[in-house]
């Protein structure tokens, strides 16, 4: 896990929508981080969940809608007080009413005036009727909270606890996770700046039925493309076949196959920034692909012809731009840094990440990883931890290297 998402201080607003039932799992999953969380309760949300639940996972006294000022500590004005704490404001669910509060600046609850008090970033997550969303009342106050600085995140498709279908789901406890990390990011140095990265294995097959590939789980460019996100990139995901869904907030185009990876590569290549290939690209399709399956048919053996497929990276090396930024892996089973370099110079890369795959703990599937990243001159550093402190300390000396303006190419 990341340092900087724990030791943090979460201050969560609840209103009166049935989702509401939700969020103590989200207190949870924040308190196991080591986190500090306060919650506000507006009077319609003690219908749904109760203050004593609350306290019981925060371990504070939960705030309720009239606590503006308590007759035995009443010098605290819990609107200021906790409006000060905290270091990011959630509000979720948020109700209609709730966001029309936010775009009009009343005050007349705990809830409206912490908001208004708060310097810390806002994020309203909406969950109501399909209809009640899509009402212009209701989009004009969204649009006006985000005018004023509060970040909405819109809410999801399905079946809704009214019985509808459509548009007014709170979005899963991950997504707000995910969004609450974005928020308490403590760097942001790729705002403006529009990153691909690639992920996954690629698929090439003999029939419809049979294939060749490689255990790539996606889980390293995953990290790399959510850190990116969480430093404030636009981030596209070029991904292959995997088995675990790619990270929330990222635009993600699927492939399967080598041949699709480069096309897509290409022309996603052309409007970005930083290019990082993280994907472990099949370096041979089979020559001949049948439409049918393949019958045994008494045969104890049969021959196949591969041929090379396109060369992904030495296509971007050479077609990109003086001031685009090329990141490569290497993942070897032997010689690491000598297979590597010659890799990085092949292919006119600025940056390469040098993965043993045979090491413990590290490559195809893990969790965790071991790397170098070496630089054009020969600048080297050594890297291991979970794969999202990889990708964040990737992204470190990425910034530090090239973003910074210090030129080691």
């Amino acid at each position: 896990m990341l340092e900087w998402k724990s030791n943090r201080r979460i201050l969560i607003g609840i209103s009166g929508g049935i989702s509401a039932y939700k969020i103590p799992e989200i207190i949870r999953a924040i308190r196991k981080n080591g986190n500090d969380v306060e919650v506000i309760l507006t009077q319609s949300a003690t219908s749904f969940i109760t203050p004593l639940t609350i306290s019981t996972l925060t371990g504070r006294r939960a705030w309720l809608e009239g606590d503006f000022l308590s007759n035995e500590h009443g010098w605290e004005i819990p609107h200021i007080s906790l409006a000060d704490w905290a270091e990011a404001f959630l509000i979720a669910p948020a109700t209609a009413n709730v966001i029309r509060r936010a775009a009009l600046g009343e005050a007349e609850t705990l809830l409206g005036t912490a908001m208004l008090a708060t310097r810390a970033p806002v994020v309203l997550f909406p969950a109501m009727n399909v209809h009640m969303w899509e009402h212009p009342a209701t989009q004009r106050h969204v649009e006006i909270a985000r005018t004023l600085g509060y970040t909405v995140i819109s809410p999801e498709e399905g079946e809704l606890a009214c019985g509808y279908e459509g548009k007014g789901r709170l979005p899963k406890n991950e997504i707000i996770l995910e969004v609450l990390w974005k928020v308490l990011s403590p760097k942001k140095d790729l705002a403006g700046k529009k990153v691909l990265v690639t992920a996954g294995p690629t698929r090439e097959f003999m029939d419809p039925v049979r294939f060749l590939s490689n255990p790539s789980s996606g889980k390293m460019g995953f990290a790399i493309a959510k850190t990116a996100w969480y430093r404030g990139g636009e981030v596209t995901l070029i991904k292959g076949p995997t088995c675990i869904e790619p990270p929330y907030g990222l635009r993600v185009v699927n492939v399967t196959t080598a041949e699709e990876m480069y096309d897509a590569v290409l022309k996603e290549s052309e409007k970005t920034d930083i290019i990082v290939k993280a994907a472990a690209v099949g370096d041979y399709k089979f020559a001949t692909t049948s439409e049918q399956k393949i019958k045994r048919e008494g045969k104890d053996r049969i021959q196949v012809t591969l041929e090379e497929n396109p060369d992904i990276a030495a296509e971007v090396g050479k077609r990109k731009r003086e001031d685009q930024i090329l990141v490569g892996f290497a993942a070897e089973s032997n010689e690491l840094i000598e297979n590597a370099i010659s890799k990085l110079n092949r292919k006119n890369m600025d940056m390469i990440v040098a993965n043993d795959i045979t090491a413990k703990g590290s490559g195809f599937e893990s969790d965790t990883n071991s790397v170098a990243i070496i630089c054009k001159n020969g600048h080297m550093t050594r890297i291991e931890g979970t794969k999202e402190e990889v990708a964040w300390r990737l992204w470190d000396v990425i910034e530090m290297k090239f973003l910074a303006k210090e030129d080691v190419r």
